[in-house]
């Protein structure tokens, strides 16, 4: 992490990474397509998700979430940021000369030769295989619920799940918020944690760099008008005497949203809520 001197009330409580991972700088250019913003509009130009705007011009990075390519060695070209993700991204070269982007594990080190695979490989970091290949006990990210579906859990920087058993031809995963969860042997994960660690310790410190990130200003139900929310309106600081709730009338503090019967029987504990 990196501070500055308080020159500016924009720079008291700023940190921004050290990006000491990084030792790419342009992406490759083959592996990107163009990211139109849509302003939170939908194409009606009405409003559909409020305060976005703006931000940066940037291109999307297409990641390998799948690691398809069996079998065969990759090296480790370089690691690069990502603007459209809180984890960095690996730049892999293939023997057979194709180029891939990955999610960058911690200590993924450029030079390396990494492998995917369908049987089981030696478990270093950023190899890919199987779950039923994977030792109890391991950290694993990037995690497929389903076969050939490509990861969707433990992307995010810092994140990873901890194989806790297999039984019954599924794994138990301790997930990143704490729940145990079954997923099918035939999943693939990768071996590993998510690079970047220290991205939840960045200090935002002034709201122009919000902007930057296409997220326009923010304000409280309380001090707006009853038809834009229902803890407006009132004289002075009224808080209208309800619980709090969002704008469209749903409870904000410890309302259960999770409304997906098809999937209840693969979780076997919650996290407990303190």
């Amino acid at each position: 992490m990196k501070a500055f001197r308080p020159t500016s009330a924009g720079v008291r409580f700023k940190t921004v990474s050290d990006f000491a991972e990084i030792t790419k700088g342009s992406p490759e250019k083959a592996l990107t397509e163009k990211l139109v913003s849509s302003g939170g509009r939908n194409d009606h130009g009405h409003i559909t998700s409020r305060f976005r705007g703006a931000g940066h011009k940037r291109r999307y990075r297409i990641i390998d979430f799948v690691r398809e390519k069996l079998d065969i060695p990759a090296k480790v070209v370089g690691v690069e940021y990502d603007p459209n993700r809180s984890a960095n991204i690996a730049l892999l070269a293939y023997v057979d000369g194709e180029k891939r982007y990955i999610i960058a594990p911690e200590g993924l080190v450029v030079g390396q030769m990494i492998l995917s695979s369908n049987k089981g490989v030696d478990i270093k970091i950023g190899n890919a295989m199987p779950i039923s290949e994977i030792p109890v006990g391991t950290n694993v990210h990037n995690i497929e619920l389903r076969p050939g579906g490509g990861g969707k859990i433990a992307r995010s920087a810092g994140t990873y799940a901890q194989l806790m058993a297999k039984e019954n031809g599924y794994a138990l995963l301790k997930m990143p918020s704490g729940d145990l969860r079954r997923v099918l042997l035939t999943c693939r994960a990768t071996v590993g944690s998510t690079g970047n660690r220290d991205h939840e310790n960045l200090s935002i410190g002034k709201a122009g760099r919000k902007r930057w990130m296409g997220r326009r200003g923010h304000v409280r139900g309380t001090v707006m008008n009853p038809v834009d929310h229902p803890h407006g309106g009132g004289h002075g600081r009224d808080h209208g005497g309800r619980h709090p709730v969002t704008p469209w009338g749903q409870p904000c503090k410890g309302f259960k949203t999770r409304n997906n019967k098809r999937t209840d029987k693969f979780t076997i504990k919650e996290k407990t809520v303190k």
